[in-house]
C-alpha cells in the first residue's frame, strides 16, 4: 500500500502540489453554536401556539343548560345508607338465601338505582366523548335528568333497545322506536310534579344530511306529549328512518327530549305529508332550535345510537327518497413509488408490474378470472383436498407460486 493511500484509508486528505513537496491537511471537526436559548429553556412549538391563541376562559366556558338536580345532605344520605344497611342485616331470610345460593337479585331495581345516582352523570361523559353536544349544542351541554326507554320492535317478540351509543341496523330502525318516559316526574326534585307537563321529543342525525353539510336530517318531531304519552303528542314530522349512505362509515342518530313550560305553538316545524321524502324539507339545527325557544324549553333527556349502512336501504333510496343510491369510497392518497425499472432486482414480477396499474383495474381482471372458473348453476369447483399434492409445471416461477397461493387460499387473494 502507497503511503498517500496509507492517509486515505486512515481518514486523513492527502494533497500532492508538486512531485518535489507534498502538503497533508488533516480533516478536523469544527465547532458549532446554538442559535438562540438551548432546548431545556426555550418554548416548544405547542407552547408558542398557545400564547399566539389565547382564549377568553370566560368565552370558551361550557355551559349547562340543562335542569339543576337538588341533593340531599350528606348526613342525609350516610343515615338513610346506614339504616338500609341495618334492614339488610337485620333480615334473616335474606342471608339464608344468599348461603344456599337462591338469592335472586332484581336487575331491574339495580339499574332503577344506577340511572337515579350515577347513571346520568355517565350518559352525559359518553355524549361527550361521541361528540353529541359539541355538534349539537355548541359549548353548551345537559345532564339527562329524564331517562328515556327506547326500543324497535323486531320480528316476534324480540326488541332492539337504544343504549348509550350502541350499533343497530337501518333494517332493525325501519318503524318507528317504542318511546316511555316518566312525563310526571320533576326533574329537579325527583318528585311528583303535581300538574300537567308537556314535552318535546326531536330525533336528528348530526350526520346523515349529505345535500347540507352544515345541517342536521330531522327524522321524527313529536311536540307537546302530555303527561309523557307519546302516543297522544302532535306529530310534526313522521318518523325517517336513518339511512346512511354506503361507504361513509357508522353515523349518530340522537333523540332530545325537551321539558315545555306550557303548550307551544309549533307549526312552523310541521313538514306535510307529500314531502315526506323530500330531504330538502328535512334540514334541522338543534342549535338554532333551541336559541329560538330557549324560554319556553328545557333539555331534560337523552339517547342515542349508531347506524351503518345495510342491503335494506337500496330499497328505501328507490321508494321512499325517490333517488339513486349514493356510494362513497376513501380516497386514500396515493403510495410513493420510485420510478419503474426496466430491470428490477429481486422484485416478483407480478407484483412490481400491479404497482404501477391501477388498483381498480387489477381487481377487475382478477373478478373475471373467478367468475370464468365458476359455473352459473353449480358453483366455484370444489377446493383439491391436498393442493400441495398436484404438480405445477410448464408455468414461469412467479405463476406456480400464484397457483399454489390461490389453492392454498392465501396472499392477495385474501383482498378480494
Amino acid at each position: 500500500m502507497s503511503f498517500s493511500n496509507l492517509f486515505m484509508k486512515s481518514g486523513l486528505n492527502v494533497v500532492v502540489r508538486d512531485a518535489q513537496a507534498a502538503v497533508l491537511m488533516t480533516a478536523t471537526r469544527q465547532g458549532h453554536t446554538i442559535r438562540g436559548k438551548p432546548p431545556g429553556v426555550a418554548r416548544t412549538l405547542e407552547q408558542r401556539i398557545r400564547e399566539e391563541n389565547v382564549e377568553d376562559p370566560e368565552v370558551v366556558a361550557r355551559i349547562n343548560i340543562g335542569f339543576p338536580q337538588l341533593k340531599e345532605s350528606r348526613s342525609a344520605q350516610l343515615k338513610k345508607r346506614l339504616e338500609h344497611l341495618k334492614s339488610q342485616r337485620s333480615d334473616k331470610q335474606l342471608e339464608q338465601l344468599a348461603r344456599s345460593n337462591k338469592l335472586i337479585i332484581d336487575l331491574d331495581k339495580v339499574q332503577g338505582t344506577y340511572v337515579k345516582t350515577t347513571g346520568q352523570h355517565d350518559l352525559r361523559l359518553l355524549a361527550d366523548h361521541y361528540g353529541i353536544f359539541e355538534h349539537l349544542f355548541g359549548s353548551a351541554y345537559f345532564v339527562p335528568r329524564v331517562p328515556l326507554n327506547i326500543s324497535y320492535q323486531l320480528d316476534g317478540d324480540s326488541l332492539a333497545p337504544v343504549y348509550n351509543g350502541n350499533v343497530i341496523k337501518p333494517a332493525e330502525a325501519a318503524k318507528p322506536p317504542q318511546i316511555s318516559f316518566d312525563g310526571l316526574v320533576d326533574p329537579i326534585t325527583g318528585q311528583a310534579a303535581g300538574q300537567d307537563t308537556y314535552w318535546t321529543l326531536v330525533a336528528s342525525n348530526p350526520d346523515a344530511h349529505y345535500t347540507n353539510g352544515t345541517a342536521e336530517c330531522l327524522h321524527w318531531f313529536i311536540a307537546n306529549i302530555p303527561n309523557g304519552k307519546v302516543s297522544e303528542g302532535q306529530v310534526l314530522a313522521e318518523y325517517l328512518p336513518p339511512f346512511p349512505p354506503r361507504g361513509v362509515g357508522y353515523q349518530r342518530m340522537v333523540f332530545v327530549l325537551y321539558k315545555q313550560q306550557a303548550r307551544l305553538d309549533l307549526g312552523s316545524y310541521h313538514l306535510a305529508a307529500a314531502d315526506y321524502g323530500n330531504l330538502e324539507k328535512r334540514p334541522f339545527s338543534t342549535l338554532d332550535f333551541y336559541g329560538q325557544h330557549q324560554e319556553q324549553l328545557t333539555p331534560a333527556g337523552l339517547a342515542f345510537y349508531q347506524t351503518n349502512w345495510d342491503e335494506s336501504l337500496t330499497q328505501l333510496y328507490h321508494d321512499v327518497l325517490k333517488s339513486k343510491e349514493p356510494v362513497y369510497e376513501y380516497d386514500f392518497p396515493k403510495p410513493y413509488l420510485a420510478d419503474q425499472k426496466f430491470f428490477p432486482l429481486k422484485q416478483p414480477f407480478n407484483l412490481y408490474m400491479d404497482k404501477h396499474r391501477d388498483q381498480k383495474q387489477v381487481n377487475k381482471e382478477y373478478l373475471e378470472r373467478k367468475l370464468a372458473k365458476t359455473h352459473p348453476f353449480e358453483g366455484p369447483k370444489k377446493p383439491l383436498r391436498y393442493p400441495n399434492a398436484h404438480p405445477i409445471r410448464d408455468v414461469p416461477s412467479w405463476l406456480r407460486t400464484e397457483i399454489r397461493k390461490e389453492r392454498l387460499g392465501t396472499g392477495r387473494v385474501q383482498d378480494y
